[in-house]
């Protein structure tokens, strides 16, 4: 039984399961939680960041909303670790395509994360580093994409401290090394589960693209992203 507390997750005595999925929107915690999960109780609420605790076909898993960006996950992601004893952290949330050959709804997984985040100077590394996903997370869910005859990516993606950038050729350059997908936490996540020895994966639909100008609506990125959902919950 969870007895501990921290100034951002306040579980009140409800566990927070092992393997744990991360939204960056608390209402879509909500969502996942209502819609999949059976036996839920809510364990946070402490700054309107909803976090529940259920079960997935009889197995235990969390949900939690993480905000937006690389410092807001980081702190989340690094209490789950260290005060919750998660081992299992799985990002799901919106990106947008970064190359020519991807649809709105196709699914990425992200193998690893690049960033213009300073975030991960504080490692005092060598060099540069792009932290990487779990490879057993990271198969396992590729292989329950394809069961699923889903249209999927794998990939790097770019972990971006900015949603409104002054330099209109930055994407450009990202998207010639490669880049699959632009989203804003997963190189956080990744460094944090790295460094403490668990696991993360990120899986996001595309919600917009930066070639084509297509994009989603609000709605539909609020409640119609299931195939990722699914996807992530198989991992449990």
């Amino acid at each position: 039984m969870v007895t501990t507390s921290t100034p951002h997750i306040n579980p009140k005595g409800v566990d927070i399961a092992e393997t744990i999925l991360l939204p960056g929107d608390p209402l879509r915690a909500k969502f996942i939680a209502e819609t999949y999960l059976d036996d839920i109780r809510c364990f946070n609420e402490v700054r309107n960041i909803l976090g529940f605790t259920g079960t997935y076909r009889g197995r235990p898993v969390s949900v939690m909303g993480t905000g937006m960006g690389i410092p807001s996950i980081s702190l989340y992601s690094y209490e789950l670790i260290h005060f919750f004893g998660v081992k299992n952290l799985i990002r799901v949330g919106t990106c947008g395509a970064m190359q020519a050959n991807m649809n709105l709804y196709d699914v990425v997984i992200a193998q690893g994360a690049s960033t213009n985040s300073n975030y991960l100077h504080q490692f005092n590394l060598p060099g540069f580093w792009a932290p990487l996903s779990s490879y057993r997370l990271l198969e396992q869910a590729k292989r329950i994409a394809d069961n699923r005859s889903q249209r999927t990516h794998v990939g790097n993606v770019l972990s971006s401290d900015l949603f409104y950038g002054a330099d209109p050729d930055a994407m450009t350059k990202w998207m010639k090394m490669g880049i699959l997908a632009v989203e804003m936490e997963s190189a956080g996540l990744f460094a944090n589960a790295a460094a403490a020895g668990v696991d993360a994966l990120g899986i996001f639909t595309v919600s917009d693209h930066l070639i084509t100008n297509a994009e989603t609506t609000a709605a539909e990125r609020q409640t119609a992203f299931t195939a990722m959902i699914e996807i992530a919950l198989e991992l449990v």
